[in-house]
């Protein structure tokens, strides 16, 4: 059926037929939409054009249309119409065009500029009339509120089920759903032990980076999902390590709205996720999952990873522990400004406050000999120390004991799986066809390869110290006298560089902070009160 807005001037250039759908889901799925979308060619052919005249375009199927960024299609019609190219642009529905007024009001503008028509399965508009740009704008807001409506109603069922712990999110590795929809541990007891044993090492170590080290240097490989949400063991990386850390899931938490979008740095580009802090965390719902920590612990390695990080006046974080010779590397702060001091080698060490005059070009507020801080500091330490010390040995060797057999045992699954899939590789490669040499040359390439790691797995093991074993004896005096002669072996251990500056740290962290503190004071008043370098 021809329109009487069609005139020759149109019918001399051509009929573009626009064609979209939102989601790649939809382009295979919504088949039947998309056939009477490239129907509208012959909508085109009733209402006067000839067929070399009719061009689609569908260079937006599986983009949405809520902007125009990353619609090449879109971009070029626009283009053409601006060319006068085009004499009519064909949709099935305006939706197809734009879902944003700011997108469709500006092609009404040049359309009705240009002299080209925009039809759709109602009828055909002028823009360049009244009433085909009120009719228009009217199907323009139509479709935004549409839009608006949509996710309104899509977002507010997914918040509810979020806020029960009930949405189905993607599980990190060693979380999986049952038959039923039940959220339990993996059953592979390598992966169980093995993020557990990243827990523990970080509890222990305090660092990421160290973690990362003390896996690799054993051969311990991390349990990550391939491509395809397989199980596969890759090489420990820092951000892998990071990622199971800051992961609230392993604290049985299910929580939605870890991140948020940033508006693009330019033009054209996507919106890039930015984590939120904790305590901006949409939605946490504890005790949703069977939990490899708990709650407390999770919080805890969350504060020290955010402390380990050396942005120190932005959010006053004191940095990991470096291996420099100076004790307060850091964690000391002046006095006088309030300022972070720095460390500063050159002469013997000492702390300098220089935060004013890198900024502000004053004078430097104080520096102070490192020696005489270091020494007083030790001293107070190793001073209110002295009644648990026997404990803290015990408690330290009990500890370090645990974490090596955690390794142990650790190196030992990995011995077992590695000889599991060699054993696998072997059985695959009796039952190929020897005729068959392209399998049977790649089923013996990977046994040799599964051969050759658990070689490597062997002899990290055997690298590793033997457990000692453990028996249950009665203490005598005997034993008790010597127990009690181990007292005073503390400062023996107050000797390393890193593991000083490891303690001074655990110190500040304990209820005993106020009474160290005033121990320094004591032995230096001068210290933070004024000025220049130690007397």
């Amino acid at each position: 059926m021809k329109s009487e807005l069609v005139t020759p001037s149109h019918l001399a250039r051509k009929a573009v037929v626009y064609i979209r759908q939102s989601t790649p889901h939809q382009v295979v799925s919504n088949q039947e939409s998309l056939r009477l979308q490239y129907a509208l060619r012959q909508r085109a052919r009733e209402l006067g054009w000839r067929e070399a005249a009719i061009d689609v375009i569908d260079a937006d199927l599986g983009l949405s249309g809520a902007s125009i960024a990353q619609r090449n299609g879109f971009k070029e019609l626009v283009g053409r119409v601006g060319l006068s190219e085009v004499g009519l642009i064909l949709s099935i529905d305006v939706t197809r065009l734009a879902r944003n007024c700011t997108d469709w009001y500006p092609l009404l503008d040049i359309c009705g500029l240009r002299g080209c028509l925009i039809a759709d399965r109602d009828g055909v508009y002028d823009p360049g009339t009244p009433n085909g740009r009120l009719l228009l704008g009217l199907k323009g807001s139509i479709s935004e509120l549409e839009l608006h409506t949509i996710r309104s109603r899509l977002t507010a069922g997914l918040l509810a089920k979020a806020e029960r712990g009930e949405l189905a999110v993607m599980l990190p590795i060693g979380l999986m759903r049952d038959p039923s929809g039940v959220v339990v541990k993996d059953p592979d007891m390598a992966v169980q032990g093995r993020l557990g044993l990243v827990f523990q090492l970080f509890l222990q170590l305090r660092s990421v980076a160290k973690v990362m080290r003390a896996l690799n240097e054993r051969d311990l490989e991390l349990p990550r999902r391939d491509r395809y949400g397989d199980l596969c063991w890759t090489r420990a990386t820092l951000a892998a390590v990071a990622a199971i850390l800051k992961n609230p899931a392993y604290a049985g938490a299910f929580v939605y709205g870890r991140t948020r979008f940033r508006p693009p740095k330019r033009e054209g580009a996507l919106p890039q996720k930015a984590p939120r802090p904790m305590e901006e965390w949409r939605i946490v719902v504890k005790d949703r999952y069977p939990a490899y920590i708990d709650w407390p612990i999770y919080e805890k390695i969350r504060s020290v990873i955010r402390d380990n990080r050396a942005e120190y006046m932005r959010i006053k974080t004191r940095g990991a522990p470096r291996n420099g010779e100076l004790l307060l590397h850091g964690i000391a702060w002046c006095a006088r400004c309030g300022h972070k001091m720095y460390v500063r080698y050159k002469g013997g060490g000492e702390y300098v406050c220089n935060h004013l005059r890198t900024q502000e070009g004053q004078p430097t507020c104080q520096h102070i000999r490192a020696a005489h801080i270091d020494a007083a500091v030790g001293d107070a330490f190793l001073t209110a120390l002295a009644p648990a010390e026997l404990d803290a040995l015990s408690r330290s060797r009990r500890v370090q004991q645990q974490t090596n057999n955690a390794l142990r045992s650790s190196a030992e699954r990995e011995l077992e799986r590695k000889r599991y899939t060699a054993a696998l590789a072997e059985r695959q490669f009796n039952r190929a066809d020897p005729d068959n040499r392209l399998v049977a040359s790649e089923l013996e390439r990977r046994w040799e390869a599964a051969l050759n790691d658990v070689r490597a797995a062997e002899e990290a093991l055997a690298r590793q110290t033997p457990p000692k074993a453990i028996t249950q004896v009665a203490i005598s005096k005997e034993l008790n006298d010597k127990v009690i002669s181990l007292t005073g072996r503390l400062p023996q251990i107050w000797v390393t560089r890193l593991s000083r500056m490891r303690i001074a740290r655990r110190c500040c962290d304990v209820s005993s902070k106020r009474s160290f503190s005033t121990a320094v004071s004591a032995t230096w008043p001068w210290l933070g009160s004024s000025g220049g370098e130690a007397p």
